[in-house]
């Protein structure tokens, strides 16, 4: 099968290149060597469980013997990890390697390693170049593409980062068929998301095929990230920085962000919290009039078909709000939310009140005085 191939060029960033196809990682070190030919070493970031699993096929894919205490360093991920210090390991072994500018850094794992590791290269040296080898749907289909990288601060979300083009997303399908079934569900949430923003057929396809995608039928997984991939890295190459149109992407983001923070990411992976989001705002664009009640049933129903969120009953809307308001999307007090109006398309409001939130929040459990 021949590999699917898309470009992010933007007028602040390099060339970025998106490489999908079943089996790539055995060729990887073929793909680094086109993306980077001057390149004077390469440095690995992964988790111990991720290396675990797919150690082996990355060192042969690059043609070399790795070995950990030399150009592997192995970090924890998890929401809870994604933090200043961890990515502070991640710089100290590269500057204990002596790496220089011309190095590489070659990221396997799924969105909260790509997102540290990933703002470890953008500040070392002021920045080295960065390949992404997602092992994750979430990662694969939406957070190794489009050049944002941080960490969490103990107030918020991905309120400490950089946007930094990564030069190789290197994206194999194959690498999936290690995740829970848990894994894979919280990262198709997120094509869902793309499927309600940007494309009715992909969503059509989600409906139709969403038995297959979440057994990991590879023949149902790989037309579904090769499509969000292209709907991303169309909307970076159009708004790299997040002014304007790269906002629609936050959909379900907003409270999901707020529902990680107060539950101190310890109840919900990200892509449960974004399903709970996208829930709250569907319901607050009906509520509006703005999006079909028809359309809304139709959203949550698939999202239900899912299968079970953890439960949220027991959070309180004013803490929830609270955490909307530190929200990275605030702009000058005013929180962006993004509200789809028909599916395959979205707009971003900048006036919604606090007491449309809580009413939101009311529809997915969560309660609080009024």
């Amino acid at each position: 099968m021949l590999p699917t191939i898309l470009d992010v060029r933007t007028q602040a960033a390099a060339h970025s290149r998106i490489v999908i196809a079943p089996g790539l990682v055995r060729t990887l070190g073929d793909s680094i060597a086109e993306a980077c030919p001057d390149a004077s070493r390469l440095m690995v970031a992964s988790s111990p469980r991720v290396w675990a699993l797919h150690g082996d096929a990355v060192a042969r894919g690059l043609g070399v013997a790795l070995p950990a205490q030399d150009q592997v360093v192995l970090v924890n991920d998890g929401e809870r990890a994604k933090t200043m210090a961890t990515m502070s390991k991640v710089q100290d072994a590269l500057v204990a390697q002596g790496v220089d500018r011309r190095a590489v850094l070659v990221v396997v794992g799924g969105g909260v390693l790509g997102d540290l590791a990933g703002f470890a290269a953008a500040t070392y040296l002021r920045g080295i170049r960065l390949v992404h080898v997602p092992t994750t749907v979430v990662a694969q289909v939406d957070s190794a593409i489009g050049g944002k990288v941080g960490v969490n601060h103990r107030l918020g979300k991905n309120l400490l980062g950089a946007f930094h083009q990564p030069v190789l997303v290197a994206v194999d399908p194959a690498l999936l068929g290690t995740l829970s079934r848990r894994e894979r569900r919280a990262g198709l949430y997120e094509v869902v998301k793309y499927g309600v923003i940007a494309s009715e057929p992909l969503f059509a396809r989600c409906v139709a095929t969403l038995e297959a995608l979440l057994d990991g039928d590879p023949d149902a997984l790989l037309p579904v990230i090769a499509e969000c991939c292209a709907i991303k890295a169309d909307v970076v190459t159009r708004d790299e920085r997040e002014d304007g149109l790269r906002r629609i992407l936050n959909f379900g983001h907003t409270v999901g962000h707020a529902l990680e923070a107060v539950t101190r990411y310890r109840v919900l992976r990200h892509g449960e919290a974004v399903a709970y989001g996208m829930k709250a705002a569907s319901a607050l664009a009906v509520a509006r009039g703005t999006w079909r009640a028809p359309d809304h049933h139709a959203l949550v129903t698939l999202l239900d078909r899912m299968g079970p969120l953890p439960a949220i009953a027991g959070l309180e809307a004013d803490a929830v709000i609270a955490a909307t308001r530190r929200d990275k999307k605030v702009v000058a007090g005013r929180l962006h939310v993004v509200l789809p109006t028909r599916i395959g398309a979205a707009v971003t409001v900048a006036d919604v009140s606090e007491h449309e939130v809580r009413e939101a929040l009311r529809t997915i459990g969560v309660h609080g005085q009024a």
